[in-house]
């Protein structure tokens, strides 16, 4: 292997090059995104007047053939790629007399040094020769527009160069002379070299810069050769140990506060570069500004609040030992509002035991834990925007936390003690486990034991007062009811204890095990044991006995808070574009937020067109896939505005149609939003008063009871977080047997499960359920399977490019008037039962062909 440093342009150029893209590598799939971010980069290197810009690194193997070098490209397809695509745009639009330079035959320059061999047949003219798939986009591009395929990413980020060359923001004769000065690492593996161990090596070891890694580069080497020094020691050192030199985390938390969107981890950098551009601040400026957070952080990290309080680094110590880091952006404002003197210590102190009590009373109930990043991640600014102060701050975080609902609940008494009652506490994950008899031993004394630490060491560990395994004189203590008994409550809280002496107990009758000199309970140096230590006996009256102190104690270790803050009345009515049964019709919309970046808007229309206009920039690949291909959606979106009856522009050749009613426009972007990714429940609606109040407040009771119903019920298996107004979703053990989960091929839900059974609750005055499949990302094999059901119950939505398929439902049965709970039951009851038939039957007919 040899690697060198080159020119882009050098190691391009030369009539007897080829650069083959093996077939092993996925297609080009650079975005408009990553094209924009090269176009600045460059413009910058003119406007900067920059003589050099890294590049990245291009790995190749070297195969001569005949007369010609060809180059197999290993890693740097995209970036070769996209340079070929700018020199073409850049050729073709002189060619075109589109743009002059006063640089003589420019045009046939740049082909003939990087782009084609002139003296080449036909088909080997073309140095960059793609994937099969890319292969005759890239050609139609050097021929006749009207051949453009105008669905490829090729063909989308050329026409966007070709855009910007004639823009001429920068000279065409400096924008070619930039690309001149992009360095690359050229690395040429020898035959003895594995090409695809070291692609593999590239791309998924620890050989690549980390994010944070390449911040501390874009910082640094923008600045001036003698101030690079003077700014690592004066901030980026101490940033990197304020960090313990995850910088990569630490940034992505100092995002998520200033930006209030969360940025993937692989994604840090480009967004802390466009960040830092957006708010154009000077470097010294903003590295001060990082270093204040990087301390914070440290806080968190270290468990050292630096606020003289012991019971506060105590909680501080136990959340770290949680290892649940989406709590850090909040927390560390909470941290900054302390420092800034609008929170006292104890607030602060009182913030974190709260924020204590919603984890872990939350991982008891087992509520799922997806709400959590949305929920920290605004929860600072939720607090303020009740009256744009910081007064009452612990009151408000209090109301805020108690209004979540659903998977966002704080659940209550009655919730957590029915569920620590009789959770399988020795089966919990080892870091709960260990907090939570952490918990029990310390709660409310000064005498505190290192715990964790015994733990971790194996000096402690947990005891089952009743054993694991019952022996004969067990058996006889424990009555004619001992397997009930021991199969109820050996691994309950009640049950359970610390003890450095396990091994010496083991399986030793209850006499022995409270009065042996080395660790019987009674000589034992531990809280928890010194009850435990009084009995005469160890059974089924003393094991209730213990469960009913040590639940009492749980409510007042993990106390549910309680405020007297309330809000004034909003402002606006809001939902968002994931509630389907919300009444648009009539409403006026106010202004929306997607993303939590608000905008005022006069009509639906003018917030249809934000949308969409603001999701297209972010890709332009899908609508372009929409109109050159076959798609529901054809009727809506087109490349002609003569066959819509009133087309609003998107970009050139892409039009949507704007004369639609205020449901088909939330209908079309529920549609959009799933082929772009996106979140519906991102998109908030703000609306004026809404004067039928009754009828929302009837569909979120029956939704209400449809949840519980789905809870109790025996043979759904809810999923809480899926479930708005319009529907509760379920799944059912003899249809994930049908239709299997697909691990990492996020379905139209992003659920690993690609079919959900929907309770539609429309109008409140009837209900059905309905069997919903979701095509995205499934392979081959699914697909087979969704089409033998399709078979024996044709879906309406039959034909081959399905996304979204519902071939079965329920009788539709209407709704009691009076919210009946135990009618409603009944009546969903009966649903189930035909769902339950439903699945037997396609069952058997599955096996019979």
């Amino acid at each position: 292997m040899k690697g060198s440093e080159a020119k882009m342009t050098g190691f391009m150029e030369g009539a007897d090059k080829r650069f083959v893209i093996p077939v092993y590598q996925r297609k080009y799939d650079w975005k408009y995104d990553n094209c924009r971010q090269l176009y600045e980069d460059l413009k910058k290197i003119v406007i900067d007047g920059r003589d050099s810009h890294f590049f990245g690194s291009i790995v190749s193997s070297v195969v001569p053939n005949g007369s010609k070098i060809e180059y197999h490209i290993i890693d740097g397809q995209q970036r070769l790629t996209t340079i070929s695509l700018l020199l073409l745009a850049i050729r073709n639009q002189i060619a075109n007399g589109k743009v002059t330079t006063s640089e003589e035959k420019l045009d046939e320059q740049i082909s003939q040094r990087f782009l084609i061999s002139p003296w080449a047949s036909k088909d080997d003219r073309i140095k960059l020769r793609l994937v099969k798939s890319d292969r005759d986009a890239l050609v139609k591009l050097f021929g006749d527009e009207e051949d453009f395929e105008q669905g490829s990413n090729l063909t989308i980020n050329y026409q966007y160069f070709c855009e910007m060359v004639i823009k001429e923001e920068i000279p065409v004769a400096d924008l070619y002379a930039a690309i001149g000065k992009l360095e690359i690492i050229s690395i040429t593996l020898d035959q003895s070299d594995n090409a695809q161990l070291i692609f593999e090596s590239l791309n998924s070891t620890g050989l690549a810069l980390t994010e944070g890694d390449k911040i501390r580069n874009y910082v640094l080497m923008g600045l001036p050769a003698q101030s690079q020094t003077q700014y690592y020691d004066t901030y980026w050192a101490k940033i990197e140990k304020c960090t313990g030199n995850d910088v990569s985390g630490f940034v992505r938390d100092y995002l998520s506060i200033k930006q209030q969107v969360t940025p993937t981890i692989s994604n840090v950098y480009k967004a802390f570069k466009s960040y830092a551009e957006n708010v154009a601040l000077p470097m010294d400026t903003l590295l001060a500004d990082l270093l204040h957070y990087a301390r914070l952080f440290e806080k968190l990290l270290v468990c050292k609040s630096g606020l003289k309080s012991k019971k506060l680094d105590d909680c501080l110590y136990r959340l770290m030992r949680l290892e649940i880091v989406v709590t850090r952006p909040f927390l560390m404002e909470v941290l900054r509002l302390n420092q800034d003197d609008k929170l006292t210590v104890d607030d602060v102190l009182q913030i974190f035991l709260i924020t204590e009590n919603y984890l872990f009373r939350r991982n008891i109930c087992e509520v799922p834990t997806n709400a959590l990043n949305k929920i920290f991640l605004n929860l600072n600014r939720e607090i303020l925007r009740y009256d744009n102060t910081a007064d009452n701050y612990v009151k408000k975080f209090i109301y805020a936390l108690l209004s979540k609902k659903e998977s966002g609940r704080f659940p209550d008494d009655t919730e957590f003690t029915e569920a620590l009652a009789v959770k399988q506490v020795y089966q919990m994950r080892g870091k709960y486990k260990a907090y939570l008899f952490e918990r029990f031993e310390n709660y409310g004394t000064v005498e505190t034991k290192d715990v964790y630490t015994h733990l971790d060491n194996n000096i402690y560990t947990i005891e089952h007062i009743m054993p694991q395994h019952l022996n004969p004189a067990w058996i006889e203590a424990l009555g004619v009811n001992a397997e009930d008994i021991h199969a109820t409550w050996l691994h309950r809280l009640a049950n359970l204890t610390l003890t450095g002496y396990n091994p010496s107990l083991s399986n030793n009758t209850f006499a022995e095990k409270r009065d042996a000199k080395d660790g019987g309970y009674k000589v034992s140096g531990l809280k928890m044991n010194q009850k435990i230590a009084t009995k005469q006996s160890w059974g089924l009256p003393e094991l209730e006995e213990r469960n009913e102190e040590m639940i009492a104690l749980a409510t007042e270790i993990w106390s549910y808070p309680q405020t007297d803050f309330k809000p004034v009345a909003k402002e606006f009515d809001s939902c968002t574009l994931d509630d389907e049964n919300a009444e648009l019709t009539g409403r006026d919309i106010v202004k929306y937020s997607y993303q939590n970046a608000e905008q005022p808007v006069s009509s639906w229309a003018d917030m249809f067109e934000h949308i969409i206009k603001f999701l297209h920039q972010k890709d332009k690949s899908v609508l372009a896939s929409l109109v050159y291909g076959n798609s529901e959606l054809v009727s809506y979106v087109s490349n002609d505005p003569n066959k819509l009856r009133s087309a609003m522009k998107i970009d050139e050749n892409i039009y949507i149609e704007k004369n639609t009613s205020t449901v088909l426009k939330m209908s079309l972007l529920r549609r959009i939003f799933a082929l772009f990714g996106a979140d519906p429940m991102d998109l908030v609606f703000y609306l004026k008063d809404d004067e039928n109040k009754k009828d929302s407040m009837r569909l979120s009771a029956i939704a209400e009871i449809f949840r519980e119903w789905a809870l109790g019920c025996e043979h759904a298996n809810i999923n809480i977080a899926k479930c708005n107004r319009t529907y509760t979703r379920f799944t059912t053990t003899g249809m994930s047997e049908i239709l299997p989960d697909l691990p990492n091929a996020p379905s139209g839900w992003n659920t690993d499960n690609h079919y959900f059974y929907e309770i539609v609750n429309r109008s409140g005055k009837d209900m059905y359920i309905q069997f919903s499949i979701s095509s995205r990302n499934i392979t081959d094999e699914f697909r087979s399977i969704c089409d033998r059901i399709n078979q024996f119950y044709p879906a309406k939505m039959g034909k081959e490019d399905w996304q979204w398929r519902s071939p079965f439902k329920t009788k539709t049965v209407p709704i009691d008037a009076d919210l009946s709970r135990e009618a409603i039951f009944a009546v969903l009851d009966t649903c189930m039962a035909e769902i339950l038939a439903f699945e037997a039957e396609l069952t058997q007919k599955i096996k019979i062909q």
